[in-house]
């Protein structure tokens, strides 16, 4: 993690359900989870679309509000009791002022991008089938880091559905 996080004088614990912080806030800090498991998602209407997870040594942020200084559309929850370090933005900014740093930074975006996009493209295009086993193949831990539900509502299919897919 070139020692990024090594930076952080604070550590905020999450308990199971609790949000990382507030509706419609403006989030520019960087978090590094130690421990537990999150879910990043949006609402629509009253429903809640799952659209990121975070667990063990990975490293969520409000990107939005972190880019634009602007509140986030985006939840940050518990799934589970959480243990997250944090640094601020500018602790960030200055790490990253050496070209190493930097270089890391850069593909740890990159590849948030890609993940991200790969996503899109699953939910826009595959069957749940496929969708279920594209994940299953990217990232195998998340089935065991993860409820059930919660990779059901994040693949975009019930859970009955995702029950009847890990079964065959």
């Amino acid at each position: 993690m070139n020692h990024l996080f090594d930076l952080s004088r604070k550590t905020i614990v999450l308990q199971r359900n609790e949000f990382l912080n507030v509706e419609a806030c403006i989030d520019t800090n960087v978090y590094f989870i130690e421990s537990g498991s999150v879910k990043v998602f949006v609402m629509e209407a009253d429903n809640e679309q799952i659209i990121r997870f975070g667990y063990q040594n990975n490293i969520i942020v409000y990107l939005d509000s972190f880019l634009s200084n602007q509140p986030s559309v985006f939840y940050i929850q518990a799934i589970k009791k959480t243990i997250v370090r944090m640094i601020k933005k500018q602790q960030l900014l200055t790490f990253i002022e050496y070209e190493e740093n930097k270089k890391w930074w850069m593909s740890l975006l990159e590849n948030m991008l890609l993940q991200q996009l790969e996503r899109e493209i699953d939910i826009l295009t595959t069957s749940p089938k496929d969708r279920y086993e594209r994940v299953l193949a990217r990232s195998p831990q998340l089935f065991q880091e993860i409820p059930n539900r919660y990779i059901a509502n994040y693949l975009r299919m019930s859970a009955e559905t995702l029950s009847r897919l890990k079964k065959s």
